[in-house]
């Protein structure tokens, strides 16, 4: 198998909604995968609620732009180098997560990246909506560029997928230009273009562009196709986000009405049906990167989130914050009014026992080293744990309990969970 670039191209991460009118108690779900190298630690990030002086400059991860008035309180995890955020969740209930993707457009100089514009949604909006304008608006002000990585110059397009506890949104761009279509029940995005002739809005100039290069024809008489205007296969082959993308589609369309936080849980573990990776696949074949990616240098799955949006304003919201590879870890419940255990938030280039990710990561490269030996055991000690979690949340209603009791709720799991990843990860060695 062939790639456009020399290898690695790291191109992953899967995103997942559920509307209220396709989930058991009829809440909206927002679920994401952070494929990125597999060494990048991926902390999580609080940010309080603030207000900032007019003319402030805020400086992205590489320009700097004009600050917003007030900017959300938030939760957001962040590969440790750049500002900007992979996923995150607000108080105004808006989850946000991006995704790279391919086009015949080239990225030349330094704008704002996608996980920039994750974490600016995220700052300045109060809806999905609202966070859809603050990233059209931004795109086209100040375009895409710069690189996505710390050890490498290369820069990628992006799609993000969009909610709050009403509405959400498919956005997919290439450059400065973009395709919008809202959710009706479910959705999934990849790491490709697949709004095709069913959007409901483009950027200004869209069509005439792909017209002047070539890569629509205005004699055409059916409607403007984006996607096959805009996507290109050669840098990153279909078979990279082809399987992952039908395996989340399938998952929403079978859970259909009773979809949880239980069966996302299920979907962002997916090794096309298999508790581990399927060891003998090739990069030739869609089942050698699964949901959960084990595809370095491709993508490695370093973080994940499900997020509970309620209708309501003023319900606590509940970010299950995952970090490593789902399949052999835990989602840990957090709430964003609360703050973030502080090992969560700890973490850079080097490995360090201060760090929630670092510990997760030496459990996952114990475990790597023999799957047959170890997965099945870990995978049934971290179901227990969330099973005992989930059960608490519901028989103490914490939802319903004062911020100190949720806090306190949130810290003993994250206390818990850290001190059994450490138990296996000395099984395991």
């Amino acid at each position: 198998m062939t790639f456009g670039k020399p290898w690695p191209v790291r191109i992953a991460c899967d995103s997942l909604v559920a509307l209220g009118n396709s989930t058991v108690d009829g809440k909206v779900l927002f679920a994401k995968n952070s494929d990125r190298p597999a060494m990048e630690c991926q902390p999580l990030t609080q940010i309080q609620r603030c207000r900032h002086q007019a003319g402030e400059l805020l400086r992205c991860t590489y320009i700097s732009i004009p600050q917003a008035t007030e900017t959300a309180r938030l939760i957001g995890s962040r590969p440790y180098w750049c500002w900007g955020f992979e996923h995150g969740l607000n108080e105004h209930g808006v989850a946000v997560g991006n995704h790279s993707v391919f086009t015949k457009e080239p990225l030349a100089g330094q704008g704002l990246i996608g996980m920039d514009l994750v974490r600016l949604g995220l700052e300045r909006a109060r809806s999905a909506e609202q966070a859809l304008e603050t990233i059209t608006a931004l795109l086209a002000q100040y375009g895409q560029g710069g690189s996505g990585y710390a050890d490498k110059d290369w820069a990628y397009h992006n799609s993000f997928l969009v909610a709050d506890g009403t509405r959400a949104f498919v956005l997919e761009t290439s450059g400065r230009h973009w395709a919008m279509r809202h959710v009706d029940d479910v959705a999934s995005v990849s790491n490709h273009l697949t709004i095709g002739a069913d959007w409901e809005s483009l950027s200004d100039g869209t069509i005439e562009d792909a017209i002047a290069s070539g890569w629509w024809s205005e004699r055409r008489d059916d409607r403007f196709d984006f996607a096959a205007a805009y996507r290109d296969t050669s840098m990153a082959p279909e078979v990279i986000s082809s399987g992952r993308h039908r395996r989340t589609c399938e998952l929403l369309a079978t859970g259909k009405g009773k979809l949880s936080e239980a069966s996302l849980r299920t979907g962002l573990r997916d090794h096309y049906g298999r508790p581990t990776p399927l060891g003998e696949a090739t990069p030739a074949e869609a089942e050698y990167f699964g949901v959960c990616m084990h595809a370095d240098p491709v993508g490695t799955t370093t973080a994940s989130m499900i997020a509970k949006l309620p209708h309501a304003s003023g319900e606590p919201l509940l970010y299950w914050a995952g970090l490593g590879s789902p399949c052999v870890g835990a989602f840990v419940p957090l709430f964003v009014d609360c703050d973030v255990p502080q090992a969560l938030t700890l973490g850079g280039a080097a490995a360090s026992r201060d760090s929630a990710w670092w510990r997760c990561k030496k459990l996952l490269l114990a475990i790597e080293a023999d799957w047959p030996r170890h997965a099945s055991a870990a995978r049934a000690a971290f179901d227990r744990f969330e099973a005992e979690t989930a059960e608490r949340l519901a028989a103490h209603r914490i939802l319903e309990q004062s911020a100190p009791e949720r806090r306190a709720f949130a810290h003993e799991r994250v206390e818990t969970m850290l001190a059994l990843v450490d138990e296996l990860s000395g099984l395991c060695t």
